[in-house]
């Protein structure tokens, strides 16, 4: 028997599309090379392209984003505690993202054509869609301590992963962790500042969990 098409499996449907068609067109003008969306340039090789592309912080809380959607839409009321940790690390990547990038990153990057819509789908899109569709079709209650002190694992491997491959191979992802243009008090600065605004959001995410009102929308 199939599962009704729930306001809640409409909803992360979108999502899910939104996302995957952004990561597919952007994967492909990447083979093709042409410029990545995230940086505005592109590189002599593919090959290098993709795994840079895969090392943005936007890229993989996209991905996380997917994937929880894609859980989402198979059964609304989707609970575990594997699963609480994926949807909130998501969750706050994406938001984190979102942030970011309109605050910081977004006035140094001018996208025309088909890199506008990629950039918008992963900086626009996905942000706003994933924060709304949690606060509006939750399932919920599902933040605790436990979840929130998990969540945070991902974004500080994250760092740790750039700053070590970045002095490796001398690429940083974003500006304002580019160690051999701003060096390392500043860049472990900025590093500190998002860390910070990582921890007031999980707060914030936690606070709302407790006080919005129950949601367990139909499962399938």
């Amino acid at each position: 028997m199939r599962s009704p098409a729930t306001p809640s499996r409409v909803w992360h449907a979108v999502l899910a599309l939104v996302v995957l068609a952004a990561l597919v067109a952007q994967v492909v003008l990447l083979i093709g090379g042409g410029r990545d969306a995230n940086s505005g340039q592109a590189t002599a090789s593919a090959a290098t392209s993709l795994v840079r592309f895969v090392s943005y912080f936007t890229v993989q809380s996209n991905l996380l984003v997917l994937v929880a959607a894609v859980s989402l839409v198979l059964d609304p009321a989707r609970d575990g505690r594997f699963w609480r940790v994926l949807r909130l690390t998501g969750l706050l990547g994406i938001t984190v993202t979102g942030l970011v990038f309109g605050a910081v990153l977004a006035p140094l990057l001018h996208h025309t054509g088909i890199d506008w819509w990629i950039n918008a789908g992963f900086h626009y899109v996905s942000p706003v869609m994933a924060f709304l569709g949690w606060a509006v079709f939750g399932p919920r209650p599902r933040v605790d301590g436990r979840t929130a002190a998990w969540a945070v694992a991902w974004p500080i491997a994250w760092v740790v992963y750039t700053l070590v491959r970045g002095a490796v191979v001398g690429w940083y992802p974003y500006p304002f962790l580019d160690v051999d243009a701003v060096g390392y008090p500043i860049a472990l600065r900025n590093t500190g500042f998002v860390v910070v605004l990582a921890l007031v959001l999980l707060a914030v995410f936690r606070w709302l969990d407790g006080r919005l009102r129950p949601v367990t929308p139909a499962g399938g």
